[in-house]
């Protein structure tokens, strides 16, 4: 077995690229690879230490390429494998590591196995690759069972031969049958080829979804994974963490230890209990789990408080660092999410005809919590724009929304493509910068100019700054690698001691207090003319 390193993976903070909405290097309105390499060394200088990438595989796109068709390709709308090579490759010239995408719960449609199983009928080994069955009723006209879609609607699709097959998500994404050798079999070799290609990681999409209880059993609720997977009262789902999930990820940590410089399993595991979650980062399993109740937890000491905790003990019964997260590809971005009364409900998606979230109490919050968030120990993950203090984009026309969500669900759910629009570099530039042209796959409000990096670079006090400053003071007191002392505070103040610094949030409407020998290092928002903190500000200091 290699040597191992140093454990880069516990402390890192790492930046997630949204490959079609970050930088289009030919004009097509579409985010590239080409894009994303000439930009690298921007998120170079803002100091993360690694990306991860979301899906960039050849795909018809149904789910902005979480419907993979080919795991061994790169889509031409973002390039080829040369590009993708010498985007690996340009990443480790400037320090950066790199985490791509793994989709292993299902498949494109288009998938040759998927066509192969639909050629090959009822009984044949080339339907075992996924979750195929009769139907119920005298006529086999009835689903299987019946769970619901994540994105709404039904989970079965019936075949012109009479079966029916398993699509927890769209309908052009048919469920693996992870019971089969040859699927186990061919993503260990999918792997090893992007192993091969010199990637340090990946990240796994619904990794608590690829086993499903052999009963298929009925599940009367709804199909909600993002933000708790079943109402409270309802009995454990019978599609999401099942024990023998850890099998898998047993055998893809095997393989990844076969390499050198520490490669790196993530788990997108929308898993309650705190323990639960923790048995994905098992020794012998992942190495991070995103901390999804924390992105979810109101913004209010208390539940925060408790949350940090839970999960921070949870990770350590296992010997795992906890993963920080408050933005990502399919939820609404903090910097509006936080907009919003503290309570409400968190929101699939924000339309024209929706409330609107307080744009500057939401930016505020949003300052306060990414500095709350990186003075935690473990690792962070960055959703590119959080940096510009990017809103979601909440008037973008019903007749641009791509989500299949918008669509299955009857358009009740507006989606995620409020946080998937491209990204503003250049405030004067076409498509404020992010591609040569004005084309943009989504369209991008008027008020994106403000939140240009070129609008932000080196000027004090803006969001851009205050992230870099936060990463640069992160990494020089070591506050990934720390351990956290709770500070004893009044009911609507957070603290805690991180080495030594105190990382201090103040929730309630009156000022709070520093300690006399504070020296603040860095605040999300000006202190009060007396020194002490106001509401929705998050101070570090050194005590």
């Amino acid at each position: 077995m290699p040597s191992r390193t140093d454990n880069w993976w516990r402390s890192a903070v790492i930046y997630q690229i949204y490959p079609r909405s970050f930088a289009d290097s030919n004009g097509d309105g579409m985010g590239d690879l080409p894009g994303i390499t000439a930009r690298l060394s921007d998120l170079r200088h803002l100091g993360v230490d690694a990306v991860w990438l979301s899906p960039f595989y050849p795909s018809p796109q149904h789910d902005a390429g979480y419907d993979v068709a080919d795991y061994r390709a790169v889509d031409p709308l973002f390039g080829d494998l040369g590009d993708a090579d010498k985007m690996i490759s340009e990443a480790h010239a400037l320090g950066l590591k790199v985490i791509i995408d793994l989709v292993p719960n299902h498949t494109s449609n288009e998938h040759a196995w998927f066509t192969a199983a639909l050629a090959a009928g009822p009984g044949s080994p080339e339907r075992e690759a996924y979750i195929f069955r009769d139907g119920r009723g005298p006529d086999g006209s009835e689903p299987p069972n019946d769970w619901h879609s994540v994105f709404g609607g039904p989970a079965w699709e019936r075949v012109p031969d009479g079966q029916w097959y398993l699509h927890l998500f769209d309908v052009s994404q048919p469920d693996l049958n992870w019971g089969s050798g040859k699927v186990r079999a061919e993503f260990e070799a999918i792997l090893r080829f992007w192993l091969d290609r010199g990637v340090d990681g990946f990240r796994v999409d619904v990794a608590h979804g690829l086993i499903k209880d052999a009963t298929l059993a009925d599940w009367q609720y709804a199909g909600v994974i993002l933000g708790g997977l079943a109402p409270e009262g309802a009995p454990p789902p019978p599609m999401w963490d099942q024990d023998g999930v850890h099998e898998v990820y047993q055998r893809w940590r095997t393989v990844l230890d076969e390499y050198p410089g520490e490669r790196i399993l993530v788990a997108e595991a929308w898993v309650q209990p705190a323990e639960r979650l923790a048995r994905y980062v098992r020794p012998d399993e992942m190495h991070q789990a995103f901390n999804f109740e924390y992105l979810d937890a109101p913004w209010s000491a208390d539940p925060l408080r408790r949350i940090i905790g839970s999960t921070m003990a949870a990770n350590a019964a296992v010997g795992a660092p906890t993963t920080w997260v408050l933005s990502n590809h399919d939820v609404v971005r903090h910097a509006t999410r936080l907009g919003y009364p503290v309570g409400e409900p968190r929101r699939h998606g924000i339309g024209a005809g929706d409330p609107q979230p307080d744009a500057g109490l939401g930016l505020r919050r949003a300052r306060a919590a990414t500095l709350q968030m990186l003075g935690l120990p473990g690792s962070a993950y960055l959703y590119q724009g959080e940096e510009l203090g990017l809103p979601e984009a909440t008037e973008i026309p019903d007749e641009f929304r791509q989500d299949p969500a918008w669509e299955r669900s009857g358009h009740a759910e507006r989606g995620r493509d409020g946080c998937r629009v491209p990204i503003p570099w250049e405030a004067d530039a076409p498509s404020y910068g992010f591609g040569p042209s004005d084309a943009s796959w989504l369209p991008q409000p008027a008020t994106w100019a403000e939140y240009a990096l070129d609008r932000q670079r080196d000027v004090a006090g803006s969001t851009y700054e205050l992230y870099r400053s936060a990463l640069r003071l992160r990494a020089g007191h070591g506050l990934g690698a720390g351990a956290l002392t709770w500070v004893d505070t009044p009911a609507d103040v957070l603290a805690y001691r991180n080495g030594d610094l105190l990382v201090l949030t103040n929730y309630g409407t009156a000022p709070a207090e520093l300690p006399l020998n504070a020296r603040v290092q860095l605040s999300s928002e000006p202190l009060a003319a007396d020194g002490r903190v106001p509401q929705d500000v998050t101070v570090w200091a050194r005590v």
